[in-house]
This record gives C-alpha cells, structure tokens and sequence, in this order.
C-alpha cells in the first residue's frame, strides 16, 4: 500500500493509496464501505465534510468527547440488555 499524507491541521489533509480489494479480508471491506456511507450521508445531511476549516482544534475535541460519551451510553444501553437475558 502506498500512502503519502499532509500532517498539518490547518491545511486540507490530501491521502493518496492503491490497494488490490481482492486481498482486502470482507470485515475490512464491511468496515470500508460504512465510512463511505457514513461520509455521503454526513455531507448530504450537515452540508459539509471533514475536510471543513471553519472549526477550531478546541471545537474538533468538543466533537469528538460527544461522540465518545454517545458511544458509552449504547456501551452501557447493551450491557445492561445482556446483563438482563437469562444464562
């Protein structure tokens, strides 16, 4: 895989690379296909991508803890429902 990138968060992060898909495993490609989707969709819904520079480093980190505290509640949310099935 040959990959090359700009590491500098003020500026358009740009990742080239070519990989052979029949070598790509089907979780990978599972996975692979969700980002896609989950890119189109936040683009078509919020009007804009990743690639914005209209938000802070502060207001990315801001995102991303909401993210995270989200991702503990359905944590929790499934335990919860595992813990509730009888063994």
């Amino acid at each position: 895989m040959d990959t090359s990138s700009s590491t500098d968060l003020g500026k358009t992060k740009s990742t080239h690379f070519s990989v052979d898909l029949k070598d790509i495993d089907s979780i990978v490609m599972n996975v692979l296909t969700k980002f896609v989707q989950r890119s189109q969709f936040g683009k078509q819904k919020y009007g804009t991508d990743l690639d914005r520079t209209d938000l802070s480093i502060l207001d990315w980190i801001q995102h991303a803890q909401e993210e995270h505290m989200d991702a503990i509640l359905y944590l929790e949310k499934l335990k919860q429902t595992v813990s509730n099935i009888p063994k």
